[in-house]
């Protein structure tokens, strides 16, 4: 009697069956399961880098309105990625350190490609004879990345062969 009072609390503690393979759950890398992880074509810089390279694909084409298409995607999308970065940023400025230098990473690869989505399109508006519409996208270069940065100083040439400025940036 002692024994099947036994065997049935090995059973219980141990359970019937063994618990080799009985769960395919194992998580080999946790990134894989989070829905707007790095990999995501959704709401990421590699979304921004993906419209960008089918622009310049479309270019090499000749079909520039598609290529302009995919640009302004490019660039709405950098510019909202830049936005939520900030707010973030300055959301937890303050409460947890380890955030907001996050945040003031991605914000900055963010504004380096919304800087080349700019030059890009503005390129594409210079060829099609709309310097005017081109004009603000390199304003908002210079200003979201310095006159000193190389994407500066090549938005304020281009300002310059435009005939938009006259004066010469030496810096």
């Amino acid at each position: 009697m002692k024994f099947l009072k036994l065997i049935s609390i090995l059973f219980i503690f141990f359970g019937v069956f063994p618990y080799d393979n009985l769960s395919s759950a194992e998580v080999k890398n946790p990134k894989d399961y989070k829905v707007l992880s790095t990999t995501n074509k959704k709401l990421s810089i590699a979304n921004v880098e993906y419209y960008l390279k089918q622009g310049d694909k479309l270019i090499k084409n000749g079909d520039l309105d598609k290529a302009k298409d995919f640009y302004i995607d490019a660039r709405n999308l950098a510019t909202q990625l830049a936005s939520f970065y900030s707010d973030l940023n300055k959301a937890f400025t303050g409460v947890d350190a380890r955030i907001p230098n996050e945040m003031q990473q991605k914000g900055k690869a963010t504004l380096q490609i919304l800087a080349e989505s700019n030059s890009r399109l503005a390129s594409l508006y210079i060829k099609n004879d709309k310097p005017d519409v081109a004009v603000p996208l390199l304003i908002e270069t210079i200003r979201i990345m310095s006159p000193e940065s190389p994407e500066g100083k090549e938005a304020y040439n281009t300002l310059m062969q435009l005939g938009f400025v006259e004066t010469i940036y030496k810096g």
